[in-house]
């Protein structure tokens, strides 16, 4: 038992582990992902219905998405974003790796005769032909990623970006990470329920890496039939730390704001977003690395 207390509880490596894949695969925790995705007055796994209008109201006015426009959406989910954008008659391809969330957000078009192209697949892994005159990547699920995913991702941006294309992206600030602390919770049935239909225990482990600038939220659930651990990383960033990231990338940060409904810049505000390009000279630096 003590043995299996200290692996619970032991600190990994900063993005040692990537477990993402039984979040929004798994039959019970994707249910429970897709209800709080639904839920217009939580801002979980998306943000509330308000500022998904606002965001979009910015989006199409910034951008000037309209007839012809051709739009990834990456981490789609259910289509909150990309519905409302189909209907303002942009070419919208929505990726997502959750069965529940794409079998939904399928229907809705249907429902809405929409013509949104929905694809369940990892994003990390994604290919195409298509070239996109604008790539969203919000709710912050950049920060999820690990360096050398984030690299591969942008390297994946450059091939589908159509020339002068723009991305979109959010990531959680340095003042966030301030106000993390870390901490361990045991309880009964964690997050009511969350994690399994059947009865367990579940551990919660806030690890800090403070020189790395990431957080990671590892969860341990004890049930009947297994113990399982899910590591929730994300990474922190300084605006100056991610426009080093995208020229390593090939990008060009051209535009920085408080979220991605415009709000002008506070660097007090716990995310911030960016609108980035292709560098016109077309090089790539070194990726940079985080200590931990």
């Amino acid at each position: 038992m003590f043995e299996e207390l200290e692996e619970i509880n032991g600190r990994p490596r900063p993005f040692e582990f990537y477990d993402a894949n039984y979040l929004w695969t798994n039959e019970h925790t994707s249910r429970q992902m897709l209800s709080h995705h639904l839920d217009e007055n939580m801002d979980i796994a998306s943000r509330n219905v308000t500022f998904i209008n606002q965001s979009v109201e910015w989006i199409c006015s910034h951008f000037n998405v309209g007839n012809g426009v051709d739009i990834a959406d990456f981490g789609c989910g259910p289509g909150l974003y990309a519905t409302r954008l189909a209907k303002r008659r942009a070419n919208v391809t929505g990726i997502d790796f959750s069965k529940r969330s794409i079998e939904h957000a399928q229907q809705i078009a249907r429902s809405e005769q929409l013509n949104i192209h929905y694809i369940n697949q990892n994003y990390l892994t994604f290919e195409t032909e298509a070239r996109f005159d604008i790539i969203l990547i919000i709710m912050c699920d950049y920060c999820a990623l690990s360096p050398i995913q984030r690299q591969n991702l942008l390297t994946m941006f450059h091939k589908i970006l159509k020339p002068g294309g723009k991305i979109l992206l959010d990531v959680y600030s340095l003042s966030a990470f301030d106000k993390r602390e870390e901490k361990a919770i045991y309880e009964k049935n964690l997050l009511n329920g969350f994690w399994s239909p059947e009865q367990y225990y579940g551990f919660l482990n806030v690890f800090k890496y403070t020189k790395a600038k990431v957080i990671l939220d590892k969860y341990t659930i004890v049930a009947p039939n297994e113990i399982r651990s899910i590591c929730n990383w994300l990474q922190y960033f300084s605006p100056e730390d991610l426009e080093n990231e995208m020229i390593g990338g090939g990008f060009a940060v051209k535009e920085i704001y408080s979220d991605v409904a415009g709000t002008p810049f506070d660097a007090k505000s716990e995310e911030f977003a960016v609108v980035i390009q292709q560098r016109a000279d077309g090089t790539k630096d070194d990726f940079p690395r985080p200590t931990v």
